[in-house]
């Protein structure tokens, strides 16, 4: 391939800012001899009181068309070794610069007052992001972590884009009261911001460029898959089994979500038991007509709350009858065996495809070494399937990606966008 894509990325632990962006900029410099086309940092909310110098000090020694950019509690990069790390509340500096040619990078700024309502027409989302579905883009997206108006912006990009993957994450920190950092740059609007507290930051790839993802919540299915027979809002009220006896489909009667789950409890074991106390979550089917649910088929969801009078269960999405459903538990044990099996999907698939150039990873909080007793395991799992691409990202209070053909916000899960050509 002539001039194909070329990807970089570098961390830094330094305590200092300026030394960490001193160092990371000449290792992606050195590994990216070519003009850069995108730049994608992300800072340890370690570095807060330090945000504003950010992006004036980067500018100083980088030359790149478009950087954006968010602070996180964790930060992932490639260090001095080429090994993937996760570098968990301490300073880091993770900057991925991309040489990207016959690729439009279309950055933008979208401020929550300024979102078009539900009830517009993809038009209005087009105008507002500024590129045509028919460059069929792809997105990254980065937002601010008290922003009430995300899933608003999925669902829009998702009506006016559909078929475009959409990856990324909500900012996060540390410690509570520490603001958020959305870092912006770009060379055709010199004169914009360069850090902004709300909002979301993004970029638009268009053109010779193939945005994959892998999306892992790390949850595995427990009982039957049930049919909502009756739903209000985010409330399950009641649940139906769908069973085929001599090929008809034969539906018992409704019973209260509760009911239901103390049963499938009872027919787990003791140590799912105990599970089930604390890690217990919904799963619903994304896929109306699929009749063998299985493997990444469910959108993940919390359960938020009960209602004993009643049997309800509340849960962190809007219900409808005529859904299916299923029960799931997490633990680490589930997270590594989820993340390896999208890992040999995702290497099935892609054996004929060009090599991936680069890749982001979007990790929830609530994984990392916290969840799996061990520091760099979603990082370094990845390297073992997709050796040397160079992988940049950061720990979210929020994850961005796809299920099911729609974009959502998740918990707990890790979001992989991986590039290559076409």
């Amino acid at each position: 391939m002539a001039n194909p894509i070329k990807w970089a990325n570098a961390l830094s632990t330094r305590p200092s800012l300026e030394a960490a962006i001193a160092e990371v900029v000449n290792r992606v410099e050195g590994a990216l001899p070519m003009p850069a086309d995108l730049g994608l940092v992300f800072i340890s909310s370690a570095y807060a009181s330090e945000y504003s110098r950010l992006m004036p000090l980067l500018q100083e020694q980088l030359s790149v068309k478009v950087l954006i950019g968010c602070g996180g509690s964790g930060i992932i990069g490639m260090n001095a070794q080429g090994r993937a790390q996760e570098v968990e509340e301490a300073p880091a500096l993770s900057l991925s610069l991309a040489h990207l040619p016959d690729v439009s990078v279309h950055a933008f700024h979208l401020a929550a007052e300024d979102l078009p309502d539900l009830d517009s027409p993809p038009n209005a989302w087009v105008n507002l992001v500024g590129v045509s579905p028919q460059e069929q883009p792809q997105f990254i997206l980065l937002a601010d972590s008290f922003s009430s108006s995300i899933n608003d912006l999925l669902q829009g990009l998702d009506f006016a884009y559909p078929g475009s993957n959409k990856v990324g994450g909500l900012a996060s920190a540390n410690a509570m009261g520490v603001q958020n950092g959305l870092f912006y740059f770009c060379e055709q609007t010199p004169q914009a911001k360069s850090l902004y507290r709300e909002g979301t930051v993004g970029v638009a790839l268009s053109g010779n460029i193939v945005l994959e993802t892998i999306v892992a919540q790390g949850c595995r299915p427990i009982g039957q898959t049930y049919r909502v027979t009756k739903g209000e809002r985010n409330i399950l009220l009641e649940l139906s089994v769908q069973e085929v006896m001599g090929g008809t489909t034969a539906e018992e009667q409704s019973r209260p979500p509760l009911v239901v789950l103390r049963d499938v409890i009872q027919n787990l074991s003791e140590a799912d038991r105990q599970l089930a106390q604390n890690s217990l979550f919904i799963g619903i089917a994304r896929d109306e007509f699929k009749q063998q649910l299985g493997h990444g088929d469910f959108l993940i969801r919390n359960m938020l709350g009960v209602d004993p009078r009643v049997g309800a269960i509340a849960i962190g999405d809007r219900v409808r009858p005529g859904q299916r459903i299923q029960f799931h538990l997490r633990d680490a044990h589930t997270s590594k065996e989820d993340l390896e099996l999208l890992l040999q999907y995702h290497q099935h698939q892609t054996a004929n495809n060009t090599d991936a150039a680069g890749a982001l990873m979007f990790s929830c909080l609530g994984r990392g070494e916290g969840l799996y007793g061990e520091r760099n395991f979603d990082s370094q799992l990845f390297q073992q399937y997709l050796s040397n691409v160079p992988l940049g990202g950061f720990f979210c209070n929020g994850e961005i990606g796809p299920v099911g053909g729609s974009t959502f916000l998740h918990g707990y899960t890790s979001v992989f966008g991986i590039c290559r050509q076409l």
